[in-house]
């Protein structure tokens, strides 16, 4: 296997077409499509299906894009850093994020990004996790942070890490001396979720069915910071992402199981769309700040 083998397999995998990705790596299509061949001859899998004109990537294919595009990214660097410096970076670059992750991750990450590279322009967005693959389907956001969608053959997902979502409490409240809590045990309890129409809620509410918890819902908010607010100054709890945790005084993250509820927050895009060189490398710098933040 040779880095020209994974170049020409990542370019099929965005665009999805054998012709476009042939054009982007400079080749004809013959020799693109033999070097994936011998590709999937060595690895032992097929990387996409072939119906006619319509390309899709399978099982393995995705596997191996979601390893092989970080590395990618990172040759590159390295090259232009071996060159004499990094190429210049310019244009815009259009994110979509719920606000789990506006709070910390994505500022975080553009103010290092606007550091480095000033001549760019981000503009983010705090959108409901529907909204965000809606708009990236239009080509109206170039990078979505958000949660794997159920379904989205039209939209790539690169998986980031998995995040238990926690019952929050006040230092007050006849759970803060817990260091777990069984979902059967919220049987009752006074809450304020998030509304219906989020997909973390409906992941709740199937939580609560299975576990046989009926909750007391007597607010429902669409801000993570005013609810994680109510729980600072009252007796109700509420149930937020591990990365709303902030450390802030008063109130208390306690994991809960039985079963737990996990969602996988990642990196999402167009397939078969182009990405702009700062979208490239706002996407690493993203990368790079989770890889920092997960425990070893």
């Amino acid at each position: 296997m040779e880095l020209r083998h994974l170049r020409y397999f990542e370019a099929v995998a965005e665009t999805l077409n054998f012709t476009k990705a042939a054009e982007r790596v400079h080749v004809t299509q013959s020799t693109l499509s033999h070097q994936i061949r011998q590709l999937e001859e060595e690895l032992g899998h097929p990387l996409f299906n072939r119906n006619g004109k319509r390309v899709t990537i399978t099982e393995a294919g995705e596997t191996l894009l979601r390893h092989v595009a970080p590395v990618l990214q990172q040759v590159d660097l390295a090259v232009r850093a071996m060159r004499g410096g990094q190429e210049t970076v310019e244009g815009e670059v259009r994110v979509g994020t719920t606000q789990s992750f506006n709070l910390r991750l994505v500022p975080q990450c553009v103010s290092a990004f606007l550091m480095r590279y000033p001549l760019v322009r981000v503009v983010v967005e705090e959108l409901p996790a529907a909204e965000i693959l809606e708009r990236l389907r239009k080509g109206e956001l170039d990078i979505g942070i958000s949660y794997l969608p159920d379904v989205s053959h039209d939209l790539w997902f690169e998986q980031l890490y998995a995040e238990e979502l926690m019952l929050v409490v006040g230092p007050n409240h006849p759970m803060a001396g817990r260091r777990r809590v069984r979902m059967v045990e919220l049987h009752g309890m006074r809450l304020v979720l998030l509304p219906s129409h989020f997909s973390t809620r409906q992941l709740l509410d199937d939580c609560f069915t299975t576990s046989g918890a009926s909750p007391l819902v007597i607010a429902e908010l669409n801000s993570i910071a005013a609810m994680i607010e109510i729980v600072r100054n009252s007796d109700i709890a509420a149930i937020v992402g591990q990365s709303a945790n902030t450390s802030s005084e008063g109130i208390k993250f306690i994991p809960l199981e039985d079963p737990t509820p996990m969602r996988s927050p990642g990196l999402l895009w167009r397939r078969g769309s182009p990405r702009s060189t700062a979208a490239k490398y706002l996407a690493v710098m993203i990368r790079r700040a989770v890889g920092k933040a997960r425990p070893k």
